[in-house]
């Protein structure tokens, strides 16, 4: 390459180490365009003309300025790209440049179980498991059903009527046959062998192993206190633990105190009611805990709530029925 070749190149080099970017751009292209149309115009005019006296001949070997162009187009690039990593260009809702994360990590949550109770049908007898979510509904319904002063047999047909519908005579017939048997012999219900599954069963095999289950969980959650049995103690299973309970009724002439202990696998609270009187005791840690009524005489129906925020969102309900 001559003298002027490379002169020329230089002073586009120059430009771009020292000028903006952005005027750099505008004023290299400005300068290229007449560069290169007075390089053509001299190799034309050395070509038609003679020399003037004492000038030097300018002369271009063939390839020179494609390669001159190139040079440029990758300085040009470079100088930009630099110009763009010394500032990034912004999103339209940035106002300042912000390092995002590769991940974004999601925010931990503490979700409190859906029915932890229901672990205690492992300690009903029934001949095969229910489904879970047919045991859950069974609960709930228990749970609403147990205050009732409804007989045992309209409770049981009440609890699981949902499941039957148009079915209440049946219900009525298999129900009274629950009654009258006991959980350990359920030879007569015509319940098949421990390795069928609930959904191959017949209807009324699912409708007594269903009022089996909610005979069994009444039973659980009704605690009955008399005056030859003035304690009655009950045991639930729960995803943490056991719930233990023990109940007593102590009656000196006209006045009676009704107490209530219970060892809790978890903190929770105790909540005693009676019409119009409540007494509530709440622990921190797991432990015992108490709580007690005092009253004149016995009232026809207290309701015991026990409550496990770290178990589940809704609180077991038992009712106590003393009876002179």
């Amino acid at each position: 390459m001559n003298s002027d070749s490379e002169s020329l190149q230089s002073q586009y080099l120059g430009w771009l180490l020292i000028d903006d970017v952005k005027n750099t751009e505008q004023s290299v292209e400005c300068e290229e365009n007449d560069g290169v149309k007075n390089l053509h115009n001299k190799a034309t005019a050395s070509k038609s003309s003679e020399p003037k006296l004492g000038g030097t001949p300018q002369t271009f070997q063939l390839g020179e300025i494609p390669t001159v162009q190139d040079r440029f187009q990758a300085v040009l690039k470079n100088r930009l790209q630099i110009q763009a990593q010394d500032h990034p260009p912004l999103f339209p809702w940035e106002t300042q440049l912000i390092e995002y994360p590769d991940c974004v990590d999601e925010p931990s949550m503490t979700l409190v179980p859906t029915w932890g109770w229901m672990v205690q049908q492992s300690k009903l007898n029934l001949p095969l498991p229910l489904p879970e979510k047919v045991f859950q509904q069974l609960l709930e319904k228990c749970q609403s059903m147990v205050t009732s002063s409804v007989p045992l047999g309209a409770k049981l047909v009440q609890v699981v009527e949902n499941f039957f519908p148009n079915e209440s005579q049946a219900l009525n017939d298999i129900a009274g046959l629950v009654l009258r048997s006991t959980y350990r012999s359920v030879s007569a219900l015509d319940m098949p062998s421990i390795q069928s599954d609930y959904s191959d069963l017949q209807p009324r095999q699912q409708m007594a192993l269903s009022l089996l289950a909610a005979k069994q969980l009444l039973e659980n959650l009704t605690l009955p206190l008399s005056a030859a049995s003035p304690v009655v103690e009950r045991e639930w299973l729960t995803t943490v633990g056991n719930l233990n309970i023990r109940v007593e009724y102590h009656s000196v002439g006209k006045f009676t105190k009704l107490l209530v202990q219970a060892e809790l696998p978890v903190k929770g609270t105790l909540t005693l009611r009676k019409s119009g009187t409540l007494a509530i005791a709440t622990s921190s840690t797991p432990g015992y805990l108490s709580v007690e009524l005092g009253c004149e005489q016995l009232n026809p129906t207290y309701t015991l709530e026990v409550e496990f925020p770290e178990v589940d969102e809704q609180p077991l309900l038992f009712v106590i029925n003393p009876t002179v």
